[in-house]
């Protein structure tokens, strides 16, 4: 096997692409493992413009992959954290109730959660709510001790670190995109931007690309990837004691986002948000971004404008939101009423891979299938990067499965 000759390619450098090379590696040291990444760092987008929360599984349906992977990947992410000096805080947060009718709501995230496993959530009334965050207001909240925060990308770079150090011919591949895939015998030839690179196997953890992979991969994949940017706000310095830890809303279950929240960051400093809007670029982080095939291929869609009309009015207040500094205080202001114009200043934005169906479903679960000699992750949005390590065991039990690994390593 020559120097560009691998058994597993994994294509991807964020988080869910290095779990999954650490994990593989792991269990088969004398495995040889490209990890290719288009951009000229690890965890340029998703991973590396998310909210930095490690979630507790509080909200997704009980025996899904979100929620099982989501309460494992945890615990396994804090014990790594842990172990690598990974700046992290298992701080707890708040979700609060503002007015009646989203308590029966409330209700049902409770018993989700303790069917999850979440034994230590507990529900609490307007008083206790100002016990642990003394600046919001609200009539009911849960407390769930279990939510914490942590830097992505200094886990995302150690994970890889220490898979390399287990097998020194191994490779990470900065500013090396996969372009197009040519089956060669029992290997195949992925031409990239750099040199060809040859691989018996290859792992698809392509995000917010994940939708043109698999196509180039010719998988016949009927959904398509659409992209959402959110747009945070931050609290400036004389602003930041208002909020101690994480402050959320009581989601809306007809809307397929979490809603606008405070997020202490593991710096010291506290953002507000996101927003979710259509984005006309999938890795545009500005709000002027655009690019004609992302849009066309958006929007050509019918499953894009199927999302529209079930989410009409919600669409065109997030817009007005984003365009709005002083909308967006308002919504702020339903959790924290003390805030000011002053108080906020625009801060970061991010993308959020939605693989969409037909009918406009947002497939909220993970999705990851196996063809021939690759495997595809297909949908993973968040809490992904909190269960990264959990994704990346499985994918490893699928290789295992499929691959056939350990003929290959012995």
């Amino acid at each position: 096997m020559n120097q560009d000759s691998f058994d597993i390619a994994i294509i991807g450098g964020g988080i869910v692409g290095a779990a999954t090379f650490y994990q593989i590696q792991k269990r088969y040291p004398g495995l040889k493992i490209a990890l290719l990444e288009k951009e000229s760092k690890l965890a340029p987008h998703q991973t590396g413009h998310n909210s930095g929360v490690m979630h507790s599984g509080l909200y997704y349906k009980p025996r899904s992959l979100k929620a099982t992977n989501c309460v494992k990947g945890r615990e396994e992410l804090v014990a790594f954290a842990r172990e690598n000096d990974i700046p992290h805080d298992v701080c707890g947060k708040i979700v609060v109730a503002t007015e009646e009718s989203e308590l029966p709501y409330l209700d049902k995230i409770y018993e989700t959660g303790l069917k999850n496993g979440l034994s230590e959530i507990r529900k609490i009334n307007a008083a206790e709510i100002k016990e642990h965050e003394p600046f919001c207001e609200g009539i009911a909240g849960l407390w769930v001790p279990y939510t914490g925060i942590i830097d992505y990308v200094k886990a995302t770079e150690k994970m890889v670190d220490i898979a390399i150090s287990m097998q020194p011919d191994s490779k990470l591949m900065l500013n090396t995109e996969a372009l197009s895939f040519q089956k060669m015998g029992d290997q195949t030839e992925i031409r990239t931007s750099q040199n060809p690179v040859n691989t018996r196997h290859i792992i698809f953890c392509g995000g917010l690309q994940a939708d043109r992979l698999a196509r180039k991969d010719h998988v016949a994949l009927a959904e398509h990837v659409v992209g959402f940017r959110g747009d945070y706000y931050e609290l400036s310095d004389s602003a930041k004691h208002k909020v101690r830890n994480l402050i959320y809303p009581v989601p809306n279950p007809d809307f397929p986002f979490l809603g606008v929240h405070f997020t202490r960051m593991t710096n010291g400093d506290i953002e507000c948000g996101p927003n979710a809007v259509f984005t006309f670029k999938r890795e545009g982080y500005r709000k002027t971004d655009f690019n004609f095939t992302d849009t066309a291929d958006a929007l050509s869609y019918k499953g894009t404008w199927n999302l529209f009309f079930h989410n009409m009015s919600f669409g065109i207040n997030e817009y007005r939101r984003a365009f709005s500094k002083k909308l967006f205080l308002k919504t702020l202001q339903r959790l924290i009423p003390s805030l000011t114009m002053n108080d906020i200043h625009p801060g970061r934005s991010g993308v959020r891979a939605l693989l969409l169906s037909e009918n406009g479903d947002t497939r909220d679960d993970f999705k990851i299938e196996y063809k021939e000699e690759s495997i595809h992750v297909l949908n993973a949005p968040s809490p992904a990067a909190t269960a990264s390590l959990a994704i990346g065991t499985n994918i490893c039990e699928m290789a295992e499965k499929h691959f056939n690994l350990a003929n290959v390593s012995a």
